[in-house]
């Protein structure tokens, strides 16, 4: 299955997809990262991308987080108050791939990035025009897995000719 995504559909046809299945690890890779705010079903007010993953800690979920960008002001306040038992970022300032990977069986790769105008979280006035597709494809997301997997484990780092922006190899948060 390869399916297009497109604009606000991220939200829903992607990251919720991936949220709802997922059962041992999930792995997001994205450039920017923000105090995401998804919506809940009956008006309720939206939940921060945190709480969420608090929940998918609770019930066993490893969590990665990979990113390039410093996280906004915001999302580094609800870390300080409260790091999900799971999830561990790291920050390298060459990935600018998004793709959520729910358990290596399904994954969202495309333009958006883990924020609220990017996976459609914000009005149709102030959300990105993004595309992606969302796949059960082990062709696809195998490839994509292996690349993060070695961004992560830092198997890059020694050739990296950007060494001068990343002082501190696979930074991961100060709180």
């Amino acid at each position: 299955m390869i399916r297009l995504v497109l604009n606000d559909d991220h939200l829903g046809e992607a990251l919720e997809a991936a949220l709802a299945n997922c059962r041992r690890r999930l792995f997001i890779s994205t450039a920017d990262v923000k105090d995401l705010h998804v919506p809940t079903a009956g008006g309720r007010a939206a939940r921060s991308i945190l709480e969420i993953f608090d929940e998918l800690s609770a019930r066993g979920v490893e969590i990665r987080l990979l990113h390039s960008g410093v996280p906004s002001g915001p999302f580094l306040g609800r870390l300080k108050k409260r790091l999900p038992r799971r999830l561990v970022m790291r920050r390298c300032p060459r990935v600018h791939a998004k793709a959520v990977i729910a358990d290596g069986r399904c994954m969202y790769l495309g333009s958006a990035n883990l924020t609220g105008a990017g996976l459609g979280a914000k009005s149709a006035r102030r959300r990105n025009f993004e595309a992606g597709i969302w796949t059960d494809e082990l062709s696809l997301i195998d490839p994509v897995a292996d690349m993060l997997d070695s961004v992560w484990s830092g198997a890059e780092c020694g050739a990296c000719g950007r060494k001068d922006h990343c002082p501190v190899p696979l930074e991961e948060p100060r709180l």
